[in-house]
């Protein structure tokens, strides 16, 4: 019975070790721009004018209302400017 929980302990152990081990490895190919994606990290990312405040933002890091983009939560809550 000890032998058996041994096994167990060793196989389970081997396991965790490799999934550690694989998301060390993800990471890593992502840092360097070869991710799921398929993008290289040194491809620009698309600026976008913020509906409210006019100031330019990367895609990634606004936010969609619609056909809308704004640069924060609480300019999209604001609203557009008023011109």
């Amino acid at each position: 019975m000890r032998n058996l929980l041994i096994l167990i302990l060793v196989v389970a152990g081997i396991w965790w070790i490799q999934r550690v081990m694989a998301r060390i490895k993800e990471k890593s190919a992502r840092s360097r721009g070869k991710g799921k994606g398929g993008k290289a990290a040194d491809t620009p990312e698309r600026m976008l004018e913020c509906a409210h405040c006019g100031v330019n933002v990367p895609e990634s890091d606004g936010v969609r209302d619609g056909e809308r983009f704004y640069c924060s939560a609480a300019h999209r809550l604001a609203g557009p400017r008023a011109d």
